[in-house]
């Protein structure tokens, strides 16, 4: 058997992580790695507490697509609940690397993109890295310091739309 790099060693442990989300859509997992240690895991569902998707999923009932639709899914997203449980046990998640898996329910690997609103909890939590594989199994690596520069031009190409319309 064939010794995984860390990379692969890190994902791996997402994809287990995963294994724990009570979604009924796409399961996805997340750890957060700093000075080589796994310091936070993550998974996406309801907050604690609050009521699995046992019912189904709302996202489906409305037809919402992928990355659409979030108010129509009580889940906390993988990558929201690893710097969320990383904070709950004082961990520090500077500097650190998100490792990010997601799955479909036959188990197959799924684009596992933060969203807009997990890019900001990245940002402000002072992650360096993110680190993905796409559908075909495929490592795909994300600087954060570009999504501010794409947040700020999605911003001011907003505000220009929006001050135009108001005209």
């Amino acid at each position: 058997m064939e010794r995984p790099d860390k990379t692969r060693y890190y994902l791996d442990i997402a994809i287990a992580v995963s294994e724990r989300s009570p979604c009924v859509r796409r399961k996805f997992g997340a750890i957060i790695v700093v000075n080589d240690a796994i310091v936070s895991t993550g998974y996406n569902g309801p907050a604690r507490g609050v009521s699995d998707c046992e019912l189904g999923c709302l996202k489906d009932r409305v037809k919402a697509p992928h990355y659409a639709g979030y108010d129509w899914c009580p889940a906390v997203h993988a990558e929201e609940n690893a710097v969320v449980n990383a904070a709950r046990n004082g961990s520090k998640v500077l500097g650190g690397v998100l490792y990010i898996v997601g799955r479909t329910p036959d188990g197959k690997l799924t684009e596992s993109v933060p969203c807009k609103r997990c890019r900001r909890i990245i940002i402000n939590a002072g992650i360096s890295r993110v680190v993905t594989v796409n559908e075909q199994g495929k490592i795909i690596e994300y600087d954060p310091k570009e999504w501010i520069e794409e947040d700020s031009r999605w911003y001011l190409e907003n505000m220009q739309s929006a001050g135009n319309s108001l005209k």
